[in-house]
């Protein structure tokens, strides 16, 4: 399923569900828990993206990612990342 599906499939059973900016790519698909249903995002091709847009290092991406994205609880529709 495209990014853009799956954009258009939460946005109809979830309108409240957050989303990642500027991680379209990775979004894999989407997620439940418990009641909620959340943007499913690969934790992976969200590093391989900060490497490539952004220039960081392997660590710098992994740094950044468990920072302000994994790290970033922005309430109970916040996105959820896959675990390679």
């Amino acid at each position: 399923m495209a990014a853009k599906d799956i954009k258009e499939t939460l946005a109809e059973i979830s309108p409240e569900a957050l989303l990642a900016d500027g991680f379209d790519e990775a979004l894999v698909g989407i997620a439940r828990q418990f009641t909620n249903t959340l943007a499913l995002y690969s934790y992976d091709k969200c590093v391989e993206i900060l490497m490539r847009r952004d220039g960081m290092s392997h660590e710098g991406a992994i740094e950044f990612m468990e920072y302000n994205v994994v790290g970033a609880w922005v309430g109970q529709n916040t996105p959820a990342f896959t675990v390679t």
